[in-house]
């Protein structure tokens, strides 16, 4: 369609990498207008946890939707809402024994991050925030002062002030824990950094490489914020919801944070619905203080409910992404041995893993092969040097089999030189089109 080019914006990214024109989806599949079918190991950069349009979920949606339900509320209180928050309270916060009230902000995960630095300075009455290495955790402008890449803090225009960066687990090299280091500079009152408000962190990093943090490294962490009196705030957007196998990902370590922001798969449908949980002796708002016309996204809370109901009532669903992480794992290693170490690396854990190439041209050249052979997924790190597997977690095992076998074919096809795919592995035939 002519219309992208004439007059959308230069700034859209992901229909540069996927020149397409996509008209329906279902499960971990998408379809083009042409008929193609495609399997989604990008899933929304981690925002369709659950599929496109889980049936589900859809049921619950439509029905609301039937019903005359209210779309727009504000911050008013509404049936749909409060019947989200008793669902994330008995089934999400009292079972892992974390005890915080939930603020809803406007519905985008750069606006939690925003509202959790506000919160952590207004609390403490300091300004600085802690920071680390390959961080992201979005492009507003508080958001974008905590964010390490240069490519997106270059776009802010104004000097972005207020944090001070710290090398993340293993930026410094394996035998190295940076938690020492930011415990020395600050217990040294010459070493130039202001006390903080907080220390904000992702457990997995995602657009920063796909760095997984060791849990004695969030662990140590943890222990160097109560030290120093300062608050812990987990981003928990892109690795959430169920990304490494447990609803949080900051579970299996044993830690608990004093603030948490939740996003991008919180609704389970792909509805804009963003959350931060806080202790409640730091819920000090005034009335009014951060709000925004987006705060009451109804049809959000129904499909998170539904969601939370299906999936989270009990440890099926989590036992399976972590099985299915285990194979993720076992798939990767085998292609870094077969392709050989020097080259490639793994990262990661759980349902949020990737493959480290030698550069960006590299791990590109990867993606666009896939996509040639039907398969969608994108790179992310520094240099775009890691190739992020981020596909639905509801995902069949024949069908992750079979993109990580597509996969491992364009690898191959790449390191050995092939610009064409054999008709053989071409993955649009008949069986795949849209009736």
């Amino acid at each position: 369609m002519k219309i992208f080019e004439e007059i959308e914006s230069e700034v859209q990214s992901y229909a540069r990498a996927f020149p397409r024109v996509f008209n329906r989806a279902q499960g971990e599949y998408l379809y083009d207008e042409d008929g193609n079918q495609y399997l989604d190991f990008l899933a929304g950069a981690g925002t369709l946890n659950y599929g496109h349009n889980n049936p589900h979920i859809k049921e619950m949606l439509l029905a609301y939707i039937e019903a005359d339900g209210i779309t727009h509320g504000l911050d008013m209180h509404t049936l749909a809402k409060g019947q989200f928050m008793e669902t994330f309270s008995e089934k999400i916060l009292r079972p892992r024994d974390l005890d915080y009230v939930l603020q809803f902000t406007g519905p985008t995960g750069t606006n939690a991050v925003e509202a959790a630095l506000k919160l952590a300075r207004n609390v403490t009455g300091r300004e600085n925030i802690i920071a680390f290495t390959n961080g992201f955790h979005g492009v507003s402008l508080g958001s974008l002062a905590a964010t390490g890449n240069s490519h997106h803090r270059g776009a802010a225009g104004v000097s972005l002030n207020g944090t001070t960066r710290m090398p993340y687990d293993g930026y410094l090299g394996e035998d190295i824990d940076t938690t020492a280091f930011l415990d020395k500079v600050l217990s040294d009152s010459s070493s130039g950094v202001d006390a903080p408000a907080a220390v904000i962190v992702e457990t997995v990093q995602g657009e920063g490489g796909i760095n997984a943090a060791s849990f004695d490294w969030l662990r140590n962490l943890e222990t160097v914020c109560r030290k120093h009196n300062i608050l812990l705030i987990v981003d928990d957007i892109q690795a959430g919801c169920g990304r490494t196998g447990t609803y949080f990902s900051f579970e299996e370590v044993g830690i608990k944070p004093d603030i948490v922001t939740v996003s991008k798969s919180l609704s389970g449908y792909g509805l804009p619905f963003a959350l931060v949980l806080i202790k409640p002796e730091l819920d000090q708002w005034r009335p009014g203080e951060h709000n925004g016309t987006f705060r009451g996204n109804n049809m959000a809370f129904v499909t998170a409910k539904a969601a939370i109901d299906h999936y989270w009532s009990d440890e099926q669903f989590s036992n399976d992404v972590k099985r299915k992480g285990n194979y993720v794992s076992s798939r990767l290693e085998s292609i870094v041995t077969q392709f050989g170490e020097g080259n490639f690396t793994t990262r990661g854990r759980g349902m949020f893993q990737g493959i480290n190439c030698v550069s960006g041209e590299l791990a590109g050249a990867i993606t666009r092969k896939a996509f040639k052979q039907g398969l969608l997924i994108e790179t992310s790190g520094a240099d775009d040097q890691v190739v992020k597997l981020l596909c639905p977690l509801v995902i069949s095992d024949e069908n992750l089999a079979r993109g990580i076998d597509t996969l491992e074919r364009a690898i191959r096809d790449v390191c050995a030189g092939e610009s064409d795919i054999p008709e053989e592995v071409n993955f649009f035939d008949e069986s795949r089109a849209v009736a």
